[in-house]
C-alpha cells in the first residue's frame, strides 16, 4: 500500500508489536522470578515452554539465569526461531501448527520425561504464548496423532472458537487442562503467560495445561454436536469423550485440586497492551486515535461490515471538520466458517468484506494482521484495503464477491498486491485492525 494513510497505519501496527516483545516482558518478570527462587530455597530451576514466541521468551530466561537453569525445552512453531534469539541451554524444538505433527508429539514427550522426574525444590518456570494448543500435543491413551490432527482440521473448518477448539483439545490430551501441571506436581511452578484469547482466561490460552479446567468432557461432546461433526468424528475419540462422561476415566483437574496449590499462573502481555500502544502511537503522529473493542469475535466477513459501517459513520461527521483524522483501532479473533478450497484468512476475508462495504468510499484505509505475522495457512499476517481496492480488482477482471464466497482472500490481494506481509513476530496477541478515517 504505497499511498500516506496505509504507511501510517503499518507504523502504527509495528509500535503496538513493539510493546509486546515476549523478550522484554519475560525479562521485566525475571527479578520476581529471582526472588521466589531464592526466597523459596530452591535447588533446580528448570524451564519449559510451547507457543510461539517460545523462542523468544527462552532467551530472555537464558540470558538472566544462565547458571542456574538446570535443563530446559521450549516446542516453537517451524520458522518461528531466529538464530539471534535461539538460545544455547535451553533446547528449542520446532513443530506444526495450527494442525499438530509428529515433531510436536517427540517435543512433547521429552517436556513431559523432564517434570516428570522433579521434587518440592523444583522451580519450573513455563513460558506459554499463542499456539501452544496445537504445539504441545500428546494425545490421550487410544487415539493416534492422525486422528487428532483430522478433529483439528474438522473444528478449524467448521469455524470454532478457540474457546469451543480447546475445550475438546482438553479432554482428548494428556497434558492440556491442567494435566501437565499433574506431572510437574510437587514443584513450584511459574507460568509466564502471553494472552492470545478474548478475556485472557487461564484455561483457554494454549488449553490450559497449568490451570484449573472449567470445562467437561459433556461440554466437548455438545461441540461436536453443535457443527454436526459426531459422524465425521474418529470412533477413537467419541470412545475417549463417552468414557470421560459416564466417569470411567477421570475428568480434568479441577480449582481445588492440591496440584494447583503451587501453580502461579501471571498474564504478562495480551491484545489490550498492544491496542494501548496502538493508539498512543497514532495520536503521535497526530490522529485522534480511540479503542472501539477489545472483543472482535465472529464470522470475519460480518465484523468486516460492522468495521466499515462503523468507518464510515465516522467519516460522514468529519464532512466538515476538513483537517481532522481519525483512528479507530479494534483487536480480537474472528472466525472463518470454510465453504469452499480457497486460500485465506480470518484478516484478509475481514479486510476483502470491509473493502465490499467501501468501495467507491474515499478517505478510509484499513489495516487487518495478525500479530504473528501469519493469517490461516499463508505467507501474510493480513491485508490493507481503502475505497479503491475493489475498483481496482475489477479493472482486472477479479469478482470480489466470488473471491470471498471461496474463502480465497489471499488468492484475491495478491493479484492487486494489497498483501499485509511481516514474517513471523515473534509474538501472538491476536489480531489488530487499524481503520485511518480522513
Amino acid at each position: 500500500m504505497e499511498n500516506k494513510t496505509g504507511r501510517l497505519s503499518i507504523e502504527i501496527f509495528y509500535a503496538s508489536l513493539n510493546e509486546v516483545n515476549p523478550y522484554n516482558m519475560v525479562k521485566s518478570y525475571t527479578d520476581t522470578i529471582r526472588s521466589i527462587y531464592q526466597d523459596n530455597t530452591f535447588n533446580r530451576l528448570l524451564v519449559i515452554g510451547f507457543g510461539k514466541a517460545a523462542c523468544y521468551m527462552a532467551k530472555a530466561m537464558e540470558e538472566q539465569f544462565k547458571n542456574v537453569i538446570a535443563a530446559g525445552i521450549v516446542i516453537t512453531k517451524h520458522s518461528h526461531c531466529p538464530s539471534q534469539y535461539r538460545p544455547d541451554k535451553i533446547k528449542v524444538l520446532e513443530a506444526g501448527h495450527p494442525v499438530p505433527d509428529e515433531k510436536g508429539l517427540q517435543a512433547t514427550e521429552e517436556i513431559v520425561k523432564l517434570v516428570s522426574c522433579i521434587d518440592e525444590k523444583t522451580l519450573i518456570v513455563c513460558l506459554i504464548s499463542g499456539g501452544g494448543s496445537a504445539l504441545l500435543v500428546s494425545p490421550y491413551k487410544g487415539i493416534t496423532l492422525s486422528e487428532k490432527q483430522k478433529i483439528t482440521e474438522l473444528l478449524l473448518k467448521a469455524g470454532a472458537t478457540i474457546d469451543e477448539l480447546n475445550a475438546v483439545r482438553k479432554h482428548i490430551s494428556k497434558v492440556k487442562g491442567g494435566r501437565l501441571a499433574e506431572f510437574a506436581y510437587p514443584a513450584k511452578i511459574i507460568s509466564l503467560i502471553i494472552s492470545d484469547v478474548i478475556g485472557d482466561r487461564f484455561d483457554v490460552i494454549a488449553s490450559g495445561p497449568t490451570s484449573p479446567d472449567t470445562t467437561t468432557y459433556n461440554k466437548a461432546l455438545s461441540i461436536l454436536e453443535k457443527y454436526g461433526l459426531i459422524e465425521k468424528v474418529p470412533q477413537s475419540i467419541l470412545s475417549v469423550l463417552h468414557k470421560g462422561t459416564n466417569g470411567s476415566i477421570p475428568e480434568t483437574p479441577k480449582e481445588g485440586n492440591r496440584i494447583f496449590e503451587k501453580v502461579e499462573n501471571i498474564i504478562i502481555g495480551n491484545n489490550k497492551k498492544a491496542l494501548n500502544a496502538a493508539v498512543e502511537k497514532a495520536r503521535e503522529l497526530g490522529l485522534d486515535a480511540e479503542i472501539i473493542s477489545t472483543e472482535i469475535s465472529g464470522e470475519a466477513k460480518e465484523v468486516g461490515k460492522w468495521l466499515a459501517k462503523k468507518a464510515i459513520e465516522t467519516r460522514n461527521e468529519l464532512s466538515v471538520k476538513r483537517n481532522k483524522k481519525i483512528c479507530l483501532i479494534s483487536g480480537g479473533e474472528t472466525t472463518v466458517t470454510v465453504r469452499s478450497n480457497g486460500k485465506g484468512g480470518r484478516n484478509m476475508e475481514l479486510a476483502l468484506s470491509f473493502a465490499m462495504e467501501i468501495e467507491g468510499i474515499d478517505g478510509i484505509t484499513l489495516l487487518s494482521a495478525g500479530t504473528d505475522g501469519t493469517d490461516g495457512p499463508t505467507d501474510a499476517a493480513g491485508a490493507i484495503v481503502n475505497g479503491n481496492t475493489v475498483s481496482k480488482a475489477k479493472s482486472i477482471g477479479l469478482n470480489p464477491e466470488e473471491y470471498l464466497e471461496n474463502n480465497d482472500s489471499y488468492t484475491f490481494f495478491k493479484k492487486i498486491d494489497e498483501l499485509f506481509v511481516t514474517g513471523p513476530t515473534g509474538t501472538n496477541v491476536m489480531d489488530i485492525q487499524i481503520a485511518a478515517i480522513e
